[in-house]
């Protein structure tokens, strides 16, 4: 694929070419997606938000330059920049976070710069400490998890500006259950990671995988089984009883960030 490639209205230049068939399997609803984006707008009602500590939690407060969704177009498709063969655990959320500048494509990652961590991701690194002794990150930059084959996945890969939950429904379910249901077919080793209930309804695409299921680490819900979930140890001790390495979860804090995108 060449630079500013499109699919059903989505930029696919980044998405690494093993995963081009299964989109392109998925052409004609990803036109419908794009189209029910741009007729929903950013008027969009249904919110359950799972991340409110935006300064943009509501359409209403939006600038009038916002963008009809989130992450930016080249970066809907970012975390298929691996190869299915490379995916050694996959974080499976719910939707990218609906504050502009905050969504990068990743699920939980940000761009390095961005502050404050969204309240999601600052629980994330909370119970990276309390289960791996991990000193939380001052950003949000989890490309050193993603080289190490961690596939950051939410169940929808777009959200109206302001509004969480909005593209729920729309059609990115059936996509991200093909992408699930790929990855787990590789027969590699491989540990899902799922949190919340959204996430937790593609356990019986990964087959005979190690599960580590809990509530999301949401403000709204990180007390009710996240916290103490010790996701990150169980997961490298599954990667190990498969005869994997495990996974490096240390988060360097230099100021040096490798480029993903471009």
């Amino acid at each position: 694929m060449t630079v500013g490639t499109f699919l059903g209205g989505f930029d696919v230049s980044a998405v690494h070419p093993h995963w081009l068939p299964l989109l392109e399997r998925f052409e004609p609803q990803l036109t419908q997606i794009a189209a029910r984006i741009s007729a929903r707008g950013v008027t969009s009602q249904g919110r359950t938000s799972q991340d409110r500590n935006s300064q943009y939690d509501d359409a209403s407060r939006l600038p009038a330059s916002a963008p009809a969704y989130l992450p930016a177009p080249e970066r809907v498709f970012a975390s298929l920049a691996m190869a299915p063969s490379a995916v050694r655990a996959v974080v499976l959320g719910q939707d990218p976070y609906p504050t502009p500048g905050h969504a990068i494509g990743l699920a939980f990652a940000t761009e390095r710069h961005v502050r404050p961590l969204p309240r999601s991701l600052s629980n994330v690194y909370k119970e990276l400490h309390d289960d791996m002794g991990i000193a939380p990150a001052e950003h949000g930059d989890l490309t050193v998890w993603v080289d190490q084959g961690v596939l950051l996945l939410n169940r929808v890969l777009t959200v109206a500006p302001g509004q969480a939950g909005a593209h729920q429904k729309m059609g990115w379910e059936e996509v991200t259950s093909a992408i699930v249901s790929e990855v787990a077919s590789m027969g590699n080793p491989l540990v899902g990671i799922l949190w919340g209930k959204p996430a937790q309804t593609l356990a019986p695409l990964f087959g005979s995988t190690p599960l580590i299921q809990s509530a999301h680490p949401s403000p709204l819900s990180a007390r009710r089984g996240f916290f103490g979930s010790c996701p990150f140890s169980r997961t490298n001790q599954y990667l190990v009883e498969q005869g994997a390495e495990p996974i490096d979860w240390q988060i360097p804090a230099g100021d040096a960030q490798a480029s993903l995108f471009y």
